[in-house]
């Protein structure tokens, strides 16, 4: 297994993904992350595990089709995006939302 630049990891994972299909996958310790576009497989179970100190089991990801966006007469396209699905080992866990 190849190393990577702890500092260059971190650039990878922008946010998790908070909808009503994540939080169901929490159940099963599986957190959507959006990360970027050219990243791989290898260099998000390696930043995943670096910044959260957790062991990941697997990795799957999924570039969703761009979305059409109009504004008046003018349509465009929604920036793309790649998310990440990440299964975690049983018993770890990501905190998400710390108890303020």
């Amino acid at each position: 297994m190849t190393s990577y630049d702890p500092r260059d990891l971190a650039d990878l994972i922008l946010k998790p993904i908070v909808t009503e299909k994540a939080t169901l996958l929490l159940e099963d310790n599986k957190y959507v992350f959006e990360v970027a576009p050219k990243s791989t497989k290898p260099q998000i179970k390696a930043a995943i595990e670096s910044l959260f100190e957790v062991s990941v089991v697997k990795v799957n990801t999924a570039r969703p089709p761009r979305k059409k966006k109009r504004v008046g007469k003018f349509i465009g396209y929604k920036p793309l995006y790649k998310r990440a699905i990440i299964t975690l080992k049983e018993g770890d866990s990501i905190v998400l939302f710390p108890d303020v």
